[in-house]
C-alpha cells in the first residue's frame, strides 16, 4: 500500500543464520538443540506434576521455569527451522510484531525468574527447617506472577515503541529473527531516542538483576560455612554451576543490547545462544541432575513400563 511517495512494507526478509552451503548442518544441529529443548522442558512439566514427592516449591519453582524455557525457545525456533528448507525466508509485518512482543515478553520474565532462583536456595540454605514457611504457596504464585507481569510490561514498552513507526523499503533483516535493533534500522524516520530508550530499558533490567546475583550468591556461601561438609560440598556444587551458567546468560543479554545498533562478527552466534541454547541448559543445570528429580523420573517410567505392560 501506498502513501504519499513511499511504499509501506507487509514483510521483512530474513538473512538468517548463513547463505552458504552449511545450511545443511545448521538445520540438523538447531534441530536436535531444538528437541532437546522441548524433550528436556516437557520432562520436567510432566515430572513435576505426576510426582507428589516433588510437590514443594522448589519444583513448582523450576516447573515454571521450564514452561518459560519452553515458550522462549518456541517463539522463534520453528519458524527457523521452516526458513533453513526455504529459498525465501520472509516474516510478514504482524508475525514480526508477534515476534517482538513474546520475545521480550518471555525473555523479560526468565530472567526475573533466574534470580527468584537464588532467592529460593538462599532461603533452603539459611533457613533450612522454615523453608517451606518461608516460600509458602503464597509467595511462589506471587513470583511466577511477577516474573510474568515483568515480562508483559518490558514487552509492552518495547512494541509501544514500535507500533506507531512507519516502515518502507528496503526490509531486509540481517537475522534469523525480529528484535527491535534490528526493525528500528528500517523505519523511514529518526530513532535516535527511540534507541535510546530501547538501550536504557532493555539494559536497566539485565544490569539490575545481574547485580543482585552476585549478592545472593555471596550470602549463600557464607552462610554454607555453618553446615556440615557433605551439605556444604552439595549446596557449594549446585552453586557453582548456577554462578557458571546464569552470568553468562545475563553477559549474553548485556553483550546484545548494549551496543545493539552496532554490528559485530560475533552478533550471530551469541543470539543463536541466547535463544536456544539457554533454554536447552537451563533444565539441565537446575532440575535434571538433581538427585530427586532423577528419582522421579525412574518412578515416572517404572510407571509407565507397568501401565504399558497392563
Amino acid at each position: 500500500m501506498k502513501s504519499g511517495s513511499l511504499t509501506w512494507v507487509s514483510e521483512f526478509v530474513l538473512l538468517g543464520l548463513s547463505q552458504t552451503q552449511e545450511l545443511q548442518f545448521l538445520f540438523l544441529m538447531f534441530l536436535f538443540v531444538y528437541t532437546t529443548t522441548l524433550m528436556g522442558n516437557l520432562l520436567i512439566m510432566v515430572t513435576v506434576t505426576s510426582d507428589s514427592w516433588l510437590q514443594t516449591p522448589m519444583y513448582f519453582l523450576f516447573q515454571n521455569l521450564a514452561i518459560l524455557d519452553l515458550c522462549f525457545s518456541s517463539v522463534t525456533a520453528p519458524k527457523m527451522l521452516v526458513d533453513f528448507l526455504t529459498e525465501k525466508k520472509t516474516i510478514s509485518y504482524q508475525g514480526c510484531m508477534a515476534q517482538v512482543f513474546l520475545f521480550y515478553f518471555l525473555g523479560g520474565a526468565m530472567i526475573f525468574f533466574l534470580s527468584v532462583t537464588a532467592y529460593d536456595y538462599l532461603a533452603a540454605i539459611s533457613r533450612p527447617l522454615y523453608y517451606v514457611t518461608i516460600m509458602n504457596t503464597q509467595l511462589c504464585v506471587g513470583l511466577v506472577v511477577t516474573a510474568w507481569m515483568v515480562g508483559f510490561v518490558h514487552s509492552t514498552s518495547q512494541l509501544a515503541l514500535m507500533l506507531p513507526l512507519p516502515f518502507c523499503s528496503p526490509n531486509i533483516l540481517g537475522s534469523f529473527y525480529c528484535d527491535v535493533p534490528q526493525v528500528l534500522r528500517l523505519a523511514c524516520t529518526d530513532t535516535s531516542v527511540l534507541e535510546f530508550l530501547t538501550i536504557s530499558s532493555s539494559e536497566m533490567l539485565d544490569v539490575i538483576l545481574f547485580l543482585l546475583l552476585p549478592i545472593s550468591y555471596s550470602v549463600f556461601l557464607v552462610m554454607l560455612r555453618s553446615h556440615s561438609g557433605k551439605v556444604r560440598r552439595k549446596a557449594a556444587s549446585t552453586c557453582t554451576t548456577h554462578i557458571i551458567v546464569v552470568p553468562m546468560v545475563f553477559i549474553q543479554s548485556i553483550y546484545l543490547y548494549a551496543w545493539p545498533f552496532t554490528s559485530f562478527s560475533m552478533d550471530k552466534a551469541v543470539s543463536f545462544s541466547h535463544r536456544a541454547v539457554t533454554p536447552m541448559v537451563n533444565p539441565m543445570i537446575y532440575t535434571l541432575r538433581n538427585q530427586e528429580m532423577q528419582a522421579a523420573v525412574k518412578r515416572l517410567r517404572r510407571h509407565w513400563v507397568v501401565c504399558k505392560r497392563e
